[in-house]
């Protein structure tokens, strides 16, 4: 899949990010959500399943869990999604019931009990058709400050072909719908606001969603000179 570049790829935005640190610093580039091997995204091929009016997040790949929990405090500085290509029908059919075009954005999320986790931050919201068929990068107009144990999550007001189908029952991923409304895909659950709480009840089995997002740790203090 060919990679398009959104401002500026993200590897020169964290080469940039890290080059702007003290030598000694320590700070490190992370690419959080990163499981091998890759999952495609399923459209074009039957049936094209897309992402839909929601918040949601990777919960287990394999043997891996957390994989889209913060290691460690820094700024997240752009974001990765792999897109499927719908055709001219299918893309069409999404429009129309899932209210308008593809679009989507990451946020940051802060996990409190009972499967309930509250809004942090959010990046811009990004249009998607332009990058189906590809994997787009996306450069965040402003790093977003993040501690360790937040959880990047993929936000979804309308829908996005970035859903691979078909993996092993022990991948899953938990969207922003309470109690009764798994099967509910169309109702919008999606955490638009700032300070939003909502229940994360729903886990979705053998499925991924194909997403990243670009850490830069924060740089490591040097230890004190002896007096």
């Amino acid at each position: 899949m060919p990679v398009i570049p959104r401002r500026l790829p993200i590897a020169a935005l964290g080469a940039a990010a890290v080059l702007a640190l003290p030598a000694s610093a320590g700070a490190e580039i992370v690419e959080v959500g990163v499981a091998q091997p890759p999952s495609p995204p399923s459209c074009p091929a039957r049936p094209c399943l897309a992402v839909s009016r929601t918040t949601g997040y990777q919960a287990k790949v394999g043997p891996t869990r957390g994989l889209m929990t913060v290691p460690k405090a820094g700024r997240i500085v752009a974001w990765t999604i792999a897109l499927g290509n719908p055709g001219a029908q299918q893309t069409a059919f999404f429009n129309q019931r899932l209210g308008g075009e593809a679009e989507a954005q990451i946020t940051i999320i802060n996990p409190r009990s009972k499967l309930r986790s509250r809004v942090v931050a959010q990046g811009e919201p990004q249009k998607l058709q332009p990058y189906f068929g590809s994997t787009a990068q996306f450069a965040l107009e402003k790093s977003i400050r993040v501690r360790k144990g937040q959880v990047v999550a993929l936000t979804v007001p309308t829908w996005a072909p970035a859903r691979a189908v078909g993996l092993g029952a022990d991948t899953s991923w938990r969207a922003s719908r309470g109690r009764g409304k798994c099967e509910d895909t169309s109702g919008q659950t999606a955490q638009l606001t700032a300070n939003q709480l909502a229940q994360y009840f729903c886990l979705y089995r053998t499925a991924r969603l194909t997403y990243t997002a670009t850490l830069v740790t924060d740089p490591v203090k040097p230890p004190a000179a002896p007096k």
